[in-house]
């Protein structure tokens, strides 16, 4: 039976994730569960997300804290933040990790498209960094992971909206970490490539898709959402106290 690490570190954190009632969002919520940390989360389906805690309760750890939220809505997702903070204490870690890679072909992007897809995909990070700063600069300091992707360093078609929103995220996590850093805080990003959550395998995954796939990786095999959620505590504990203003890159060695 393998075993992972132990963060002694993130036992006892306020820690809040969005979009985490499934696929790589639920892996993480599982993975600060179990290293008992304050665990919160928002996510807009509440079947999901209602079921990930009874399973959570069910293996045994304290069940984590939901707010279904739409994070395209700033001020919903303001509140969830400030209601985790209420239910847990002041957050020092934020993974910002909602996003949607809905396909779509360039000619028919609108201006209103591009607007809800730079919102689903990367207007809420900024947002959430915002509101949780304060707390954590009261606290000495915390950590932000934020959730890019490798699907524009591959230069990825099909979905100019979700590439463009995703590359954006390198850069404001670095203009972030520059920012944060005077109070201690350390805003990282990890790019991942193509994870198997369910979500991936109903809707993109083909004979022919996986084929190109274990052709380009240099681990012939599909990556799992549990191996997102281990790089997000490490970088979210204080294992990780020297390392700000990266983007880490977990895709089996694709790029």
């Amino acid at each position: 039976m393998t075993r992972w690490a132990t963060y002694p570190s993130l036992e006892g954190r306020s820690v809040f994730i969005t979009g985490g009632g499934s696929g790589i969002g639920a892996a993480i919520v599982e993975a600060f569960a179990a290293q008992r940390a304050k665990v919160a989360f928002c996510d807009i389906d509440e079947r999901c997300s209602g079921e990930l805690i009874e399973a959570l309760g069910a293996q045994g750890h304290a069940r984590p804290f939901f707010t279904r939220c739409d994070v395209r809505d700033i001020a919903q997702l303001r509140a969830a933040i400030a209601a985790a903070a209420e239910a847990n204490g002041p957050i020092t870690v934020l993974v910002n990790n909602a996003a949607r890679d809905d396909r779509h072909a360039f000619e028919t992007v609108t201006p209103d498209y591009w607007d809800e897809r730079m919102a689903v995909n990367l207007k809420h990070q900024f947002f959430a960094a915002q509101a949780v700063y304060p707390m954590m600069q009261a606290a000495g300091g915390g950590s932000i992971v934020n959730f890019g992707s490798t699907s524009w360093m591959i230069g990825q078609g099909g979905m100019p909206a979700y590439t463009t929103a995703k590359s954006a995220v390198a850069g404001l996590t670095r203009s972030l970490a520059r920012d944060f850093g005077p109070a201690n805080i350390r805003v990282n990003c990890i790019a991942p490539g193509w994870i198997m959550t369910e979500r991936q395998k109903t809707m993109w995954l083909t004979p022919e898709s996986e084929a190109e796939l274990l052709k380009r990786q240099c681990l012939k095999r599909q990556l799992q959402p549990a191996e997102m959620a281990r790089i997000v505590l490490f970088l979210a504990s204080d294992d990780s106290s020297a390392m700000t203003n990266q983007t880490y890159i977990a895709d089996g060695g694709w790029v």
